[in-house]
């Protein structure tokens, strides 16, 4: 589950699985599975960091092995990234 905060400041926690869409309309608003809209002060951008923090603990919970083999894609992922950034500065 996911810390988030409501409007009025009060503090919620959130079985992120159960997320179906976020949308910035200004405001983050979250529509879940079940069709309940719950807005929300964080980002969308930070609720998505949030989801994947919460998940990568999951992983890593249920599977000790996971830290090495997530952070190769990470890294992996980190040099294709820069790479094609590289590639389409040179191309421009």
């Amino acid at each position: 589950m996911i810390e988030l905060t409501r409007l009025n400041g009060s503090h919620l926690s959130l079985n992120c699985d159960l997320i179906k869409y976020a949308d910035s309309a200004p405001d983050t608003v979250l529509t879940l599975v079940t069709g309940e809209k719950l807005v929300v002060l964080e980002s969308r951008a930070e609720v998505m960091k949030r989801v994947m923090e919460y998940r990568g603990l999951v992983l890593r919970t249920a599977w000790p092995d996971a830290d090495t083999a997530l952070s190769a894609k990470s890294a992996r992922f980190a040099q294709e990234t820069a790479f094609e950034a590289g590639t389409n500065k040179t191309a421009e």
